[in-house]
């Protein structure tokens, strides 16, 4: 998210409160068992807000407002509630907040969702206070059953003692009587120099659950009478359903049904296995008028052609023409990214069951905000009977944010169509999920540098061409004069003094959808920005080290703790090849968090080998440190992969050439580096880390590659690059 968007979000949200409670009658009720009308708890069970649930049995149970698709929430914000609450972390619990944007808003946003890697930071101060206040209650309430004053009991480990008299009690024992207790409206914090639990790496609460199979993901939700669904969609983007004959595949034994939807034609079936070889069966006939049907060297061209002519400035200093006019050497290059999919491991499904009027919805929704108005829209029915049971999913990376909430609408479209009351699962394979679109965008950069001849930087331009992610749907609205910021985002408000400088960006439209893809518009202009640097840099002479430590401004000390920490980790002393070993750096700041790493890599056939990793971050206070050097790790397997193998490539026709792992290639496990991280000690507050791992694994292992060979590769990924 960019600070623009950032600043849009916090304004909208400024009338939200910071510790959510819920109204006097229901605080024996709170969290999704209730609102949801199923298991609710059960008599004597201690609620004191939205959030927290203590049970007679002692378990503490977190509503999280946050989908948990393996990024940490559960733990992350479990840790904040039970370090205040001063919890035993053996009695806390986790599970998903039910879709109520009143009361599970991100305060970021101003609805209830998850991105933008804003989790920890939104809610740091909300998930504290609301553990402080139930310690303050479940204080109060031993002081009002012992007669004594309640500044006179401590807590610990989930036990309220009172030394003097040799009296103590568990939570649970005192739950019934803390239900009674005032809520307090602001209860004070602990000071970071008391904390227990935060800072430590406390075992994350979905891993036992997942590592046994426990956990239930949508795929694992069955209803009496479900039926399995199918899409047929379009071949090609933009494209349509021109004529089709459904006998074909009612002429497979267990396909029930076939409808005609807006994103395609369903198959209804009693098996998987049925659905799937109905669907094949159709007879379809599409209409490609109003369809993407250039390929992907053609889409390139043109924006290849857009970076030359009018663009919308972004960012500019100085006067960057002249400074290229007068400039010792100029040095220009394009770099070309391609569309890219997330292909997490757990492709996109659903389950709805409409009863009556009333739907409920099984998935892992990354936006209830979005999805709930949608379904309930679809529907023709009132959102307050729409119920969204948010369920874990199998990894993200942004492909279940979507602002047009479409998966939402295309199973709410197979309810509809049905038209009647029962349950449907919504399936999407593989390869629906390779050509189903909402790709990171495809991303040219055209850029300028020039250089004195001190070897001084002295311009710098940055032209992009993509498509807006947030033009046309309910974000738009965020979009300042035109631009929207999470195209070039990364290309602007870099941490180096460059006195002349612009950056601009062409807007380019194509019917292929788009959306955030791990980290956004940092993805590419990470990699533009510090592949080109460093070219600057190498051109002048200079140590892409020291070089970059001489160029960050006064008011960078963030960017220049990682830079000089990942140095000392790598033991750098300039050399950028040793042996058959090449080196290269990259700092990026994104989401707040800040990372500089290094990569030693050799070359293999043509083709980097990746060895080593070392990565600084700076993610503000450190909730739990594992946690963080997981999401290093996984983003930087997850960024190699784009930038060694993946993408999405249109044929002539708009067809995708792309169709499983097998020629969409992801990083295997041997081919995984060794990571070192190690997490800057500072008192900033928390931001995220799910996205800031990926952005600089590409530049460091680029500047790496052409230290080692002497080629800069500017198009991505290094499959089709380095034969460029």
């Amino acid at each position: 998210m960019t600070e623009h968007t950032r600043r849009q979000f916090l304004s909208a949200s400024a009338g939200l409160v910071v510790a959510v409670t819920l109204p006097l009658p229901g605080r024996a009720q709170s969290g999704a068992a209730a609102i949801l009308g199923q298991d609710a708890p059960t008599q004597g069970d201690f609620a004191p807000n939205a959030f927290i649930r203590v049970a007679p049995d002692d378990t503490v149970t977190v509503l999280i407002k946050h989908i948990e698709f393996g990024q940490g929430p559960y733990t992350g914000l479990s840790t904040l509630v039970a370090e205040e609450m001063d919890a035993d972390w053996s009695q806390m619990r986790a599970e998903a907040a039910p879709a109520n944007a009143e009361l599970y808003a991100n305060l970021f946003f101003g609805m209830q969702g998850t991105g933008g890697s804003t989790a920890m930071a939104n809610s740091y101060m909300q998930m504290r206070k609301a553990g402080a206040a139930a310690r303050a209650m479940l204080v109060a309430a031993a002081a009002d059953e012992w007669g004594v004053p309640a500044g006179e009991i401590e807590v610990a480990q989930g036990v309220v003692r009172h030394g003097a008299s040799d009296r103590s009690a568990r939570f649970g024992e005192l739950a019934e009587r803390a239900a009674g207790m005032t809520v307090p409206e602001d209860p004070p914090l602990k000071d970071p120099g008391q904390f227990k639990l935060i800072g430590t790496e406390v075992q994350k609460l979905d891993t036992k659950p997942k590592s046994t199979g426990q956990a239930t993901f949508t795929l694992d939700v069955y209803r009496e009478g479900m039926e399995t669904v199918v899409v047929r969609h379009p071949p090609f983007f933009g494209g349509r359903v021109a004529n089709f004959d459904a006998a074909p595949a009612m002429a497979v034994p267990g396909v029930v049904a076939v409808h005609e939807i807006p994103s395609g034609i369903a198959v209804y079936a009693t098996s998987t296995a049925a659905a799937l070889k109905g669907r094949d069966a159709l007879d379809v006939e599409w209409d490609d008028t109003e369809a993407e049907t250039r390929s992907s060297e053609e889409m390139l061209q043109a924006f290849s052609e857009a970076t030359a002519a009018e663009t919308l400035v972004a960012e500019e200093a100085g006067d960057v023409d002249a400074a290229l006019e007068g400039a010792e050497q100029v040095i220009e290059t394009e770099f070309r990214f391609p569309y890219l999919a997330h292909a997490p491991l757990e492709t996109l499904d659903a389950v709805i069951e409409m009863r009556d009027g009333v739907a409920e919805l099984w998935m892992g929704s990354q936006f209830p905000s979005l999805d709930k108005p949608t379904l309930a829209q679809t529907l023709g029915i009132d959102p307050s009977n729409v119920i969204i049971n948010v369920m874990f999913a199998g990894g993200s990376f942004g492909r279940r944010a979507q602002p047009d909430a479409h998966l939402a609408a295309e199973i709410a479209a197979i309810a509809k169509a049905a038209g009647r009351n029962g349950s449907w699962k919504l399936l999407w394979t593989r390869e629906d999920d390779l050509h189903g679109g909402y790709y990171r965008p495809m991303t040219v950069h055209r850029m300028r540098g020039g250089i004195d001849a001190e070897g001084n930087i002295v311009g710098w331009t940055d032209v992009l061409a993509n498509q807006s992610i947030m033009a046309g749907g309910p974000m738009e609205a965020m979009m300042d004069k035109g631009l929207d910021p999470t195209a070039y985002e990364g290309a602007t408000k870099m941490p180096y003094d460059l006195v002349n400088f612009r950056t601009s960006w062409a807007r380019m439209e194509s019917p292929v959808p788009v959306l955030w893809w791990r980290s956004v518009g940092h993805t590419h202009t990470g990699y533009a920005t510090e592949v080109f640097l460093d070219m600057l840099l190498e051109a002048a002479g200079k140590d892409p080290v020291q070089g970059r430590l001489d160029l960050l401004r006064a008011d960078a000390g963030r960017d220049r703790a990682v830079l000089e920490r990942v140095a000392a980790m790598a033991g750098w002393d300039g050399q950028r090849v040793k042996g058959d070993r090449g080196y290269g750096i990259a700092l990026h700041e994104s989401f707040n968090t800040y990372v500089a790493q290094i990569a030693e890599v050799s070359n293999d056939n043509g083709m980097p080998r990746v060895h080593r990793v070392w990565c600084a971050v700076d993610c503000g206070v450190a909730v739990n440190p594992g946690v963080i050097r997981a999401q290093m790790e996984g983003g930087i397997g997850y960024g190699l992969t784009a930038l060694l193998y993946s993408q999405i490539t249109l044929l002539p026709g708009g067809r995708i050439a792309e169709n499983n792992f097998d020629d969409y290639r992801m990083l295997r496990i041997n081919e995984m580096p060794a990571v070192e991280v190690e997490i800057l000690d500072t008192d900033h507050d928390p931001s995220g880390v799910g996205e800031p791992g990926t952005p600089p694994i590409g530049p460091a292992v680029g500047n790496a590659w052409r230290a080692l060979t002497g080629q800069t590769v500017t198009r991505l990924p290094f499959t089709v690059g380095v034969q460029s």
